[in-house]
């Protein structure tokens, strides 16, 4: 297919009609949006973007094209997710080799469709372009009331956790030592091809937390940036992030230690938020004291949490 016949097609797979806010989708230079809200609600827009690279997020021959689609669509609804907001639509650009035939093109998209449907925001337009590698960035804009930052957090608030940290490190080990196929690493290897952003429980954050991160390179360098925006320290409780039992037979089939893949393990999109009460659809992890960093606290004391997770520039 030519150009023009592939925005046709991407205009079929993402869908009509239009979601409410949207006057121009797919087809035009440009989407219009109408961020017009009921009265009284003053509503904020919540804007992120994300991009997940060939051989720098992902290698074609551990994941589908449908999976591709699907993890660089998650990655950017996990930002709003952490801010609680609530996703609204997207735009999407596509960098595609030549030699990438149709049939890769459209796996793709239907892989950003079903997370875009999953996270109830709709790809309303974005870009083609051909290039030596894949790449496919996400802009995303989301609404709330209340948005979350990274700093607000205070001393004896607690933290708190959705979602899970370690097994999508676990599953790309396994899938880098060739081990697919023993026992307790599918779901480790599920994990890491088919990430959800915890959508739904952002959205319970807004009430309660005073601030919040999401978990993509890693629980000990993200809670890391929540403490330094806030100017608090976190201590996390170890048994809290041994207590998967989904991550404990992932790390004893891989022969590591579930705290280790826990603390240092990215791309799982778990929330880490920091909050006087409970959280709907969260579980305490740890609490916010006085001082600086991220330690973690067990049975033979406390220690610093090696940072460890991904940094694109180190």
């Amino acid at each position: 297919m030519d150009e023009r016949a592939r925005i046709a097609r991407l205009a079929t797979i993402f869908g009509v009609p239009l979601p409410a806010g949207v006057r121009v989708g797919i087809g035009d230079d440009a989407a219009v949006l109408d961020p017009a809200v009921p009265a009284g609600a003053r509503e904020a827009l919540v804007w992120t973007i994300d991009e997940q690279v060939e051989g720098t997020h992902f290698r074609r021959d551990f994941l589908s094209f449908e999976d591709i689609g699907w993890r660089s669509f998650m990655a950017a609804a996990s930002d709003l997710a952490a801010m609680g907001a609530a996703p609204w639509c997207a735009l999407g650009a596509l960098v595609l080799p030549a030699a990438l035939g149709d049939d890769a093109f459209e796996a793709i998209a239907r892989g950003q469709k079903a997370a875009s449907d999953a996270a109830g925001a709709p790809i309303v337009g974005g870009n083609l372009a051909r290039g030596p590698f894949v790449s496919i960035t996400t802009t995303l804009l989301g609404r709330c009331v209340r948005p979350l930052e990274r700093r607000g957090a205070v001393p004896g608030d607690g933290v708190w956790m959705a979602g899970r940290v370690g097994l999508a490190a676990a599953g790309l080990r396994a899938l880098m030592e060739q081990r697919g196929s023993e026992p307790g690493l599918a779901a480790a290897i599920e994990a890491w091809r088919r990430p959800v952003a915890e959508v739904t429980a952002g959205r319970a954050l807004g009430t309660v937390a005073r601030a919040a991160v999401d978990v993509s390179d890693g629980l000990a360098r993200d809670a890391g940036h929540l403490a330094a925006a806030s100017g608090v320290a976190l201590v996390l409780d170890e048994d809290a992030l041994r207590a998967d039992p989904g991550l404990r037979e992932a790390a004893a089939a891989l022969g590591v230690d579930p705290l280790d893949l826990a603390l240092g393990g990215g791309e799982d999109y778990a929330l880490v938020a920091a909050s006087p009460t409970p959280v709907e659809g969260f579980r305490r992890i740890g609490q916010v004291v006085a001082g600086s960093g991220v330690s973690v606290r067990g049975a033979h004391g406390e220690c610093a949490a090696t940072a460890g997770g991904f940094d694109h520039f180190s």
